[in-house]
């Protein structure tokens, strides 16, 4: 065997890395570039800090010989490793559409697998940045052995660590249901695509002619289905977006929850809010208004701002620290719970408790959505959904009453009765067990029947119904609710109880698991 010398080694090292770094062919490269896509490696050097990544199996190559795919480039297809986004450590896998269409094999899968693995042992978030063709079919059940262990994975990880998936461009079949179990699915609007069979399939297998943007594009997921959680114009919109929540997670489960100096005093009172509600209880407003106006700086980083929009959900900061917010919106059915509202903030208050970030919930709900459609598509269990959830829930947890507050969507909506630690009502504030119309139906009914003016009856009932419980104090010298206070003050008083809730402690009984009604 010929002598090397220590230069002949260090420069055969420095070509293999270079095949590495430029292991996609030139024409792929440059009709992912014209498709307006980044490069695998141009996306990780965009939302990671500059100079901060750590490559894994940069080196590694496919073994499937008997596979019929002869060449064997460097990283076989994905990017791994770790590096820092604003200084916190990150694991990402980067898949590269450039080689093998992105598709995964068995060497691919390990990659992510170890990745993964570091991840999860480390306490740090994943960031998986899909663009792949699926499963390499040449590899056979190896790929789906593969995606397997990616599945396992994702589900030991989950609540422990947070995991973000950014879709990029296609993912489809089985690469769907990684992401699909992840914390928050990102997606770019006309480029990304998720669907578990092609709009080919559909046509052959039920005649439905549809386009790959209805079928799987970020309009139809971040609307209809709910799947995607984020949405952006572009690539780096998306990628700056992900950078935005990392800042309101912490980095694991036993972590706490990162904290900002903040120029927004602690006591500003916001008497704005004393004329945001209409003087009709029946006329909407705009529940974000609220939000936005008590949290710091008016940021709110909402949660599927397009899907279910009966119900607010999303990140914001209070004297610096992150919060979870929830709200109904009045704008949208009157602010009712139906079955995708309450999927939606079942969902969000779980992903709050897991990474131990206080909730606030802003009450004005007249209650769950009637109808023949929601009774049948199962109400029942999925507002039971957002019930469980907050009954779960061990993080501070503080109530704020706006109006309405009917029935079980008022127990539902984090009462004080399902373990919320604090529940504050405005002096508008109506609790009762349903609204003034419908209670008065009921319960004078006869009276109603004999009656020779009705509708002047009634009203003078719902008259007195309103002045007997269209306002919080009923349930105030009950002690259902802690405190009747002045909306100017609900920034300042939503600060005072998150620091005395700071040290709050809960133990829940011991067991395996819960089983939440799915």
């Amino acid at each position: 065997m010929a002598d090397y010398s220590m230069a002949d080694r260090i420069e055969d090292l420095r070509r293999r890395k270079d095949e590495a770094i430029n292991a996609g062919p030139e024409r792929a490269v440059e009709r992912q570039h014209e498709k307006g896509k980044l490069l695998a490696r141009e996306r990780i050097d965009y939302l990671l800090d500059p100079g901060s990544f750590h490559e894994l199996d940069m080196l590694v190559r496919h073994r499937a010989h008997e596979s019929g795919i002869e060449e064997r480039p460097y990283t076989d297809g994905v990017i791994t490793g770790w590096g820092t986004i604003d200084g916190r450590k990150v694991f990402l896998f980067a898949q590269d559409f450039t080689v093998f269409g992105g598709a995964l094999g068995e060497v691919f899968a390990e990659k992510i697998h170890k990745v993964m693995d570091l991840s999860l042992s480390v306490g740090a978030p994943l960031i998986g940045l899909n663009d792949g063709a699926g499963a390499r079919i040449q590899e056979g059940v190896v790929g789906l052995d593969g995606y397997g262990g990616i599945f396992w994975r994702n589900v030991q990880a989950s609540g422990v660590v947070p995991q973000i998936s950014v879709i990029l461009g296609p993912c489809a079949g089985g690469a769907v249901y990684s992401p699909a179990m992840t914390d928050f699915i990102f997606m770019v609007r006309e480029k990304s695509h998720m669907f578990i069979t092609g709009p080919d399939v559909v046509k052959t297998v039920t005649g439905e002619e549809v386009t790959l943007e209805e079928l799987g594009g970020a309009s139809s997921h971040s609307t209809k289905s709910g799947v995607a959680t984020f949405v952006g114009e572009d690539e780096k919109q998306v990628l700056d977006e992900v950078k935005t929540l990392l800042s309101y997670l912490p980095s694991n489960n036993l972590s706490e929850v990162p904290s900002f100096d903040t120029s927004d005093d602690r006591d500003r009172l916001c008497p704005e809010l004393n004329k945001l509600l209409p003087e009709s209880s029946n006329q909407p407003y705009e529940m974000r208004e609220i939000i936005q106006t008590v949290v710091d700086d008016g940021e709110f980083l909402e949660y599927h701002s397009s899907w279910a929009a009966n119900i607010v959900c999303g990140f914001s900061r209070l004297n610096g620290r992150s919060v979870g917010v929830v709200g109904n919106q009045p704008m949208r059915f009157a602010g009712v719970l139906d079955i995708q509202a309450s999927e939606k903030a079942a969902r969000f208050v779980r992903t709050c408790d897991a990474f131990n970030i206080p909730l606030i919930t802003f009450v004005d709900v007249p209650g769950f959505l009637p109808g023949v459609d929601q009774e049948y598509g199962g109400i029942i269990r999925h507002g039971a959904k957002l019930l469980y959830a907050y009954c779960e829930a061990t993080v501070p947890r503080i109530q704020v009453i706006t109006r309405k507050a009917y029935g079980g969507a008022y127990v539902v909506m984090d009462s004080k009765s399902v373990g919320s630690d604090l529940s504050l009502a405005w002096p508008t504030a109506e609790l009762a067990v349903m609204g003034p119309q419908g209670a008065v139906e009921i319960i004078y009914r006869r009276e109603l029947q004999e009656e020779k003016n009705p509708d002047l009856k009634r009203n003078e009932l719902v008259e007195d119904y309103l002045e007997r419980f269209a306002n919080p104090y009923v349930a105030a010298e009950r002690g259902f609710v802690d405190d009747v206070i002045d909306p100017a003050e609900t920034r300042k008083r939503l600060i005072d109880g998150l620091e005395m809730l700071a040290s709050k402690r809960s133990e829940t009984p011991k067991r395996k698991h819960g089983n939440i009604p799915l």
